[in-house]
Parts: structure tokens; C-alpha cells; sequence
């Protein structure tokens, strides 16, 4: 009888639990790698900016010393556009200061002989208008009012200016008292006083007989300030205003 107890043989090709592991955490990742895209190496917020810079040269010009507007031929100065080297256009009304920019466009077109009254309503400084008046005199300019032209209130006495006085038979000439700065019309001062005088002196200056004249500022002090009286062509003929 045979005491030798049999040998058990452990199969070799069985492998270790570490061996195990390893093989596990292996299919592991590869199954992770196939079902996650693969990241790029930068962070998932990270991007690429590419930037296209524009570059433009630019030729610059000097500014002119004084730019025409475009609505005027030659250049406006206050009420005045000159359309010609010898001739403007008068629209709108006279203050304080169109004095100085008649004097200024006299000084830069001195050719200048005629100014076309278009649609003059007057002014808000009667002494600046006067003395305007008495500039257009002394640089021998003729006025003259077109067809459909309209010459109102203190304008009245700039058409006056005229070394020559033409209108058309079409033309306007709007009329009424003046008015001072404390709210006083002609006929609130005594015949006598200085301000009427100013005026008749005024007309009669301009060539207007005196009578005449008279005859002429007491019609235009018959109507309020706040009133209009409407002249024609020939009613300013008849007051010898109209050449």
C-alpha cells in the first residue's frame, strides 16, 4: 500500500489578483476613452481669437478761413446773400449785429451796387437799422424790390437807402408805428420831441421832399404798432419813395 499522498498541481498559467487589477483598471480606461471625446490639450474655456486690423491713411486738408455755405453763392452775411460780384439778396430781419457783417461783406466784395429785397420783415434794433441804412447810402447801393417781394416795417426805411428805388408793380410795402424799448409808439410822444425829428430827417436825408416826408411818417404813425397797412408800388410813387 502506498502512503504518499498524491501532488496537487496549481495551474501556472493562473494569474495573480495583482495581475487581475492591473488588466481591470486597463479595460476600464480603454472603455472610458471610447465613449469621451478626446479633449484638446488646452482648457475646455480656452479659444482662439483672430483679430483682422483695418489700417486706412487719411489726407488732411487745411480748413478754410471762412467756408461758404452751401446755400449761398458767394457767402451770407446776416440777412444778406451775395449772389454775385455785384449784387445781393436781403431776407429776414436786421439786429444788432448786421452793422458789422454788412460792413464785413462790403469789405469782401466791394463791387457790390444792388440789394434785392426779397422778404425783409423789419428789425429789432431801430438805431442798428438806421445806421445800416445810412452805410447802404454811402457805399452808392440801389435797391430794389421783385415780384412778390414783401418790405415791411423798419425794412421800409433800408429800401429808402437806395441811391436808386425801384420795385416791381408786385411788390409790398408793409407799414405801421414804431415802437420803443419801453413799449411807447410814436404818437405817445409829443409832436415836438427829438425822435420824430430823427426820422424826418432821416427821409429828407435820403431825398424824400420834406413835405413829402411829413406826409409819409404821419401815415405810418396812424397805424398801431400791432396793425399792418399795406402799400403798392404806386402808393410809394406818390410819396416820391419809388424811382
Amino acid at each position: 500500500m502506498n502512503n504518499n499522498h498524491p501532488t496537487t498541481l496549481l495551474p501556472t498559467s493562473l494569474p495573480s489578483k495583482n495581475l487581475n487589477a492591473s488588466v481591470l483598471v486597463s479595460a476600464l480606461l480603454l472603455f472610458v476613452s471610447l465613449l469621451v471625446p478626446t479633449q484638446p490639450a488646452f482648457s475646455a474655456s480656452s479659444y482662439i481669437v483672430t483679430e483682422t486690423v483695418e489700417i486706412i491713411e487719411y489726407d488732411l486738408d487745411e480748413p478754410q478761413a471762412q467756408a461758404t455755405p452751401a446755400t449761398a453763392a458767394y457767402g451770407q452775411y446776416g440777412p444778406f446773400r451775395v449772389i454775385s460780384a455785384d449784387t445781393v439778396e436781403m431776407t429776414g430781419t436786421v439786429d444788432s449785429y448786421t452793422p458789422a457783417l454788412f460792413q464785413q461783406m462790403m469789405k469782401h466784395f466791394p463791387a457790390i451796387k444792388r440789394i434785392e429785397m426779397l422778404d425783409c420783415d423789419g428789425s429789432v434794433d431801430e438805431e442798428a437799422n438806421l445806421r445800416l441804412a445810412r452805410m447802404i447810402r454811402r457805399a452808392g447801393i440801389s435797391t430794389h424790390v421783385p415780384a412778390n417781394g414783401s418790405v415791411r416795417s423798419g425794412a421800409v426805411e433800408l429800401f429808402l437807402a437806395g441811391v436808386t428805388r425801384t420795385a416791381h408793380r408786385n411788390a409790398e410795402f408793409i407799414v405801421h408805428s414804431w415802437m420803443d424799448e419801453y413799449g411807447r409808439q410814436a404818437n405817445d410822444y409829443p409832436a415836438n420831441a427829438p425822435v420824430h425829428a430823427e426820422y424826418l430827417d432821416y427821409y429828407t436825408d435820403m431825398g424824400v421832399p420834406s413835405s413829402t416826408a411829413k406826409a409819409f411818417y404821419e401815415l405810418t404813425n396812424s397805424v398801431p404798432f400791432s396793425e399792418q397797412l399795406r402799400l403798392s408800388r404806386n402808393d410809394m410813387a406818390r410819396f416820391q419813395m419809388v424811382h
